[in-house]
């Protein structure tokens, strides 16, 4: 990725994390990633009182994908407050196979910048993925 690609990304994952609904932990995160086409699509965690009925940054940023046309995730950025580099959830790593191939680029970041690169088969290895449905057995 060109570092103008970065910087976007990380611009719009920073701008959705200062929106997102933490009042319960106080752990804001923002998301962005970007499409098939090129497109930033950008999601923030949105707490609920009613435990675990929350959604997390990075399924928002998905749904905002899905909702606009795209289909592929290219390479997602996370970004959150904490001393250590912060990698999305198992539920959230199995959505983002659904979209994603194995050596999608997979961003930690916090306020200061990236901390750490991943690749979806780093963080979830021997996954399960669309191409193992067979549909009309």
């Amino acid at each position: 990725m060109t570092e103008p690609a970065l910087d976007a990304l990380f611009e719009a994952a920073a701008a959705v994390r200062g929106r997102a609904h933490a009042p319960y932990s106080g752990f804001a995160v923002g998301a962005a990633l970007t499409d098939e086409d090129g497109r930033i699509h950008a999601g923030c965690n949105v707490e609920n009182a009613a435990y675990p009925v929350g959604t997390c940054a990075e399924a928002g940023a998905i749904a905002a994908m899905i909702a606009t046309g795209g289909r592929r995730i290219r390479a997602i950025l996370v970004l959150a407050e904490s001393p250590a580099p912060v990698t999305p959830c198992g539920a959230c790593r199995q959505r983002i196979r659904e979209f994603a191939g194995p050596d999608t680029p997979i961003l930690s970041a916090g306020p200061d910048g990236i901390r750490a690169r991943f690749t979806l088969e780093e963080l979830l290895p021997a996954s399960f993925g669309p191409e193992h449905v067979v549909h009309g057995a």
